[in-house]
């Protein structure tokens, strides 16, 4: 852990070098390339000790950070209430996410599954995919899914509160989803027999409720945004459906490939329970 932390403490340094001495004057363009090279210094680290997880926290790190760099480099002032509300949905979203990180990280003996398969499969682009696939692409889904809390913090508003307060209850209760549904899926974890899949609580619902609850996250800051600047809805839901491309297109596949590749029972899960939408669970299933 304390190397992870160096790691990060390297990266966070670098990005304020950058901010404090080579900006470009556009504040959304200082903070991309900023979080860039703190990327690349990430990557850097996780070269040196094999093990790409060194870049885990870095999903739920950076948001909070920015949105105190964007807010402080506005001219909203600190009794914006709109700043206030989605300063408090991406904190508490940051701290339970980073903790759930921490509290279950064992050590640099231990990489993510996902990232040998990404390497894997890549062959001999294992070096370019460990960059791209698993560091800068993350950063730049992020960044982008971040985009409408720059409008928030930087933007007189345009549009209506009562849609910011929508936004709040959404973004506290994708956080509550996601909490139990993790929590959920510990218990199970303890004991379950060889074989069994996971088709109780929540997962009854769907197959991956932790991944609807922190799509619904991203779904809440885009809201956020369009309270703030209803105009440019266009294009601040950019970052929402690129999140939802991700779990769809790669983080779902994968998670049931390996499932269905050590439980072949999980395929009756697969036939009963809804992929990602939850509803609720057909009659005879497990709740």
């Amino acid at each position: 852990m304390i190397r992870v932390a160096a790691a990060y403490a390297v990266a966070l340094l670098v990005a304020a070098i950058w901010l404090i001495w080579g900006p470009t004057n556009t504040l959304w363009l200082d903070t991309l390339i900023a979080d860039v090279l703190a990327t690349l210094v990430v990557f850097a680290y996780s070269r040196r000790y094999r093990n790409s997880s060194v870049y885990d926290a870095y999903w739920s790190v950076i948001p909070p950070l920015m949105l105190i760099y964007w807010w402080w480099q506005g001219d909203l002032g600190i009794g914006d209430v709109r700043c206030w509300l989605v300063a408090v949905v991406v904190t508490v979203w940051a701290i339970r996410l980073t903790w759930n990180w921490a509290s279950t990280f064992p050590g640099l003996h231990h990489e993510d599954w996902r990232y040998g398969m990404i390497r894997s499969d890549a062959g001999r682009w294992e070096w370019p995919a460990d960059l791209f696939a698993i560091h800068l692409i993350p950063t730049m889904q992020v960044f982008l899914a971040m985009l409408p809390v720059y409008v928030t913090v930087t933007r007189p508003a345009d549009g209506p509160l009562w849609l910011a307060i929508v936004a709040f209850v959404a973004g506290l209760g994708a956080i509550g989803l996601e909490s139990v549904a993790d929590a959920q899926l510990r218990a199970f974890t303890r004991t379950h027999r060889p074989g069994d899949a996971m088709d109780r609580g929540l997962w009854a619902w769907s197959r991956h409720p932790n991944y609807f609850g922190e799509w619904m996250f991203w779904v809440a800051l885009t809201l956020f945004g369009i309270a703030t600047s209803p105009g440019d809805a266009w294009w601040l839901v950019a970052g929402a459906i690129v999140m939802l491309a991700m779990f769809e297109g790669a983080s779902i596949p994968m998670m049931e490939r390996r499932s269905l590749a050590r439980r072949p029972e999980y395929q009756q899960v697969i036939d009963n329970t809804p992929r990602f939408l939850p509803r609720p669970p057909r009659i005879g299933a497990h709740g």
